[in-house]
């Protein structure tokens, strides 16, 4: 199991680094021309695919917000993170001001019944 999987290993980085390669635009491949970093990654089959992604290939830095003109993820986008907490402060004030008015016309209702039975009782009381 070992010495396949120490064939596999390299050949699966050395068919990744190829595919990378060959996707890869001309203008990004850097230091050598890219039909050279394929006859490099295909002849040494172990170290030119390190180089490759060490140093044949220039790498982008990931965009730290949507200031870059680049697409963001809506959870790695800080206005779009805003704009949820935006509305769920707009939705839990709009929740609590109608608890709030259901509370209110409760605490009315039960304020009523009360009267209703307190005249009830002394009605009763002055019959009596």
């Amino acid at each position: 199991m070992l010495r396949a999987l120490m064939f596999i290993l390299p050949l699966a980085l050395t068919i990744y680094a190829f595919i990378d390669c060959l996707n890869t635009p001309e203008d990004e491949a850097k230091h050598l021309p890219k039909v050279v970093w394929v006859i490099i990654i295909l002849l040494f089959w172990i170290v030119g695919p390190v180089v490759w992604f060490a140093a044949g290939k220039k790498r982008r830095a990931a965009a730290r917000g949507a200031a870059s003109g680049s697409w963001v993820a809506p959870d790695d986008n800080p206005e779009f993170l805003k704009s949820l907490k935006d509305e769920s402060k707009q939705d839990e004030n709009k929740q609590d001001e109608t608890a709030l008015k259901d509370w209110e016309a409760d605490l009315r209702r039960r304020e009523e019944e009360l009267r209703k039975r307190e005249q009830g009782g002394e009605a009763r009381e002055n019959d009596g």
